[in-house]
């Protein structure tokens, strides 16, 4: 989270990703263009270090012209969570709906998340850096990073109670448990290849991920090679 804010750009207009901004109206437009140019900005530097001078600066506006849209550095900072959670959901949650449910749905859930992380072992996490910034800071801020984080947890127990409804984990399986753990590999992920640099830390997060099922899963379990091959 060292690099300046001069060094994140406001998004381009003719990345074909921007068509939906563009098909806003011009109020919200110019406001979806800013919190784009504001996750960037805090995914570096993280939401402490996220103010409307510094996004003033990088989106091309002046101060009066952001403060306008948000009215707050705090509005700002929940506006940037938001629309993380947002993107989370589209490129983790949604796409996993589509495999089988059970098993392969919650193989599916930890893939892309493990995608996800991939990509932000480069870039950084807002959920990770906000819980380091926000931890022991109550407010409006913590309370949407905590309710952001609490949805998709819940969203990964559901899937590992439906897993065990469909009789591919054994009935005992605590879902609390494997959840805490199926998280904590994710922490480990970011710390290990984020920080450390250690070579292969993704392959072993994967391979986590398998230990943590193999004691927990059913004969009637599809296997990984399996649930990859319709995916």
């Amino acid at each position: 989270m060292s690099s300046s804010a001069s060094e994140v750009r406001a998004p381009d207009p003719d990345d074909p990703r921007a068509g939906s901004v563009r098909a806003l109206p011009k109020g919200r437009q110019t406001k979806a263009a800013i919190v784009d140019a504001a996750l960037a900005l805090a995914s570096q530097v993280g939401l402490e270090g996220l103010s409307i001078g510094a996004l003033a600066e990088v989106a091309g506006m002046s101060k009066s012209g952001v403060f306008a849209h948000f009215g707050s550095r705090e509005e700002l900072q929940i506006s940037v969570i938001r629309e993380y959670h947002r993107r989370f959901e589209e490129e983790v949650f949604f796409p996993a709906m589509q495999a089988t449910r059970g098993l392969p749905r919650l193989r599916a859930l930890f893939a892309n998340w493990m995608q996800r992380t991939s990509v932000e072992i480069d870039s950084g996490c807002i959920y990770i850096s906000g819980a380091v910034e926000f931890d022991d800071r109550p407010g409006p801020v913590r309370d949407a990073l905590v309710q952001s984080v609490q949805i998709w947890h819940a969203a990964v127990r559901r899937a590992i109670a439906a897993a065990k409804q469909e009789g591919h984990l054994r009935a005992d399986a605590d879902e609390d448990q494997l959840l805490l753990e199926i998280h904590g590999l994710i922490l480990a992920l970011h710390y290990e290849a984020r920080f450390l640099k250690n070579p292969g830390s993704i392959a072993r997060a994967h391979a986590g991920f398998d230990n943590l099922l193999r004691h927990r899963l059913t004969d009637a379990a599809p296997s990984a090679h399996a649930t990859r091959s319709k995916e």
